[in-house]
């Protein structure tokens, strides 16, 4: 595979409005606090992913349904403004669109509250419009903030193109998922909370290399995010635990986002599970070091300088 193409990628999932406001501490039940800088910015986990591809290289197409307001107008200016083909983007006239409110402390961790809107009514009929563009793309990629039924029918669909499907597990329903599902992906990216949900486990028990790889009961590989902690690559041959580089956390919010969009992009480059991981875990940490979700994602020039130091 010729490394100096772009890779087609498509990228089907939500899009929010993310308010954020940066806190001294996250607040507990009950209580009011004064917060300190306010700002606005583009969201969810599918439109972050599709940035993330986007700024890294790969030729991005989005599927999603947003609102017929000024968020969604704002929305799909920016998706427009990075790059990605947004003709297969739903205009609901019905439902507003997705809006994320966002606290982050001084440490750099976060709470989310998602408003869903139109990422509600995202549909398999959605996705079936862009059927035949999915054939022609490398990889899919899928998280979980629109219909479980709708990211299943993708799945299902890029499987039998011959098109490797990445699905990043966030936010894992309760109910847990569908076989069928995760048949059909090649690459699941967890991170440790997810992975106990998955598999079962207590809050308090460690993810470590012995317990991830009882996620190949579930799927064929994965790779689990652990924050500071690195990430731990799982297939049939080896587990292997990959250290995170060091940086000032600023603010999490976007950086698995950040990880999964990088990840896909170098797999669908031609490079192996390791170097991709790798590369992601650069891009993952970059984000890291500025706020906002979109707004923190590094470009492929910004990853490749911070290869080099």
């Amino acid at each position: 595979m010729d490394l100096s193409d772009r890779p087609r990628i498509m990228v089907i999932g939500s899009s929010n409005t993310d308010m954020s406001v940066k806190t001294d501490h996250l607040p507990q039940p009950g209580e009011t606090i004064l917060g300190g800088k306010f700002f606005m910015a583009h969201g969810g986990k599918g439109a972050n992913q599709a940035v993330a591809a986007a700024r890294l290289g790969a030729e991005v197409t989005f599927v999603a349904r947003i609102g017929s307001d000024i968020f969604g107008d704002n929305a799909i200016e920016g998706f427009e403004k990075e790059g990605i083909d947004t003709r297969f983007i739903v205009r609901d006239a019905d439902e507003q669109s997705g809006v994320a409110l966002i606290f982050v402390d001084r440490e750099g961790e976060n709470v989310i509250v998602v408003a869903p809107g139109s990422n509600s009514r995202l549909s398999p009929k959605d996705v079936d419009r862009a059927a035949d563009h999915i054939a022609s793309c490398r990889a899919l990629i899928l998280q979980l903030e629109v219909p479980l039924d709708t990211v299943e029918h993708a799945a299902k669909l890029a499987r039998e193109k011959g098109v490797k499907v990445v699905l990043n597990p966030a936010p894992m329903p309760a109910e847990g998922l569908p076989k069928g599902l995760l048949d059909a992906v090649d690459i699941m990216l967890p991170n440790q909370s997810e992975v106990r949900s998955l598999l079962g486990l207590k809050p308090d028990q460690p993810v470590d290399e012995h317990t991830a790889r009882g996620l190949l009961e579930k799927v064929r590989c994965a790779v689990v995010t652990m924050g500071g902690e690195g990430a731990l690559i799982v297939t049939r041959e080896e587990t292997k635990r990959m250290p995170a580089p060091g940086v000032e956390v600023v603010d999490t919010v976007g950086a698995g986002d950040a990880f999964v969009g990088a990840l896909t992009v170098g797999l669908s480059s031609g490079r192996s599970l390791e170097e991709s991981v790798e590369f992601a875990q650069k891009a993952a940490a970059i984000s890291v070091t500025r706020m906002g979700a979109q707004s923190s994602l590094p470009t492929a020039a910004e990853v490749a300088r911070f290869r080099k130091s």
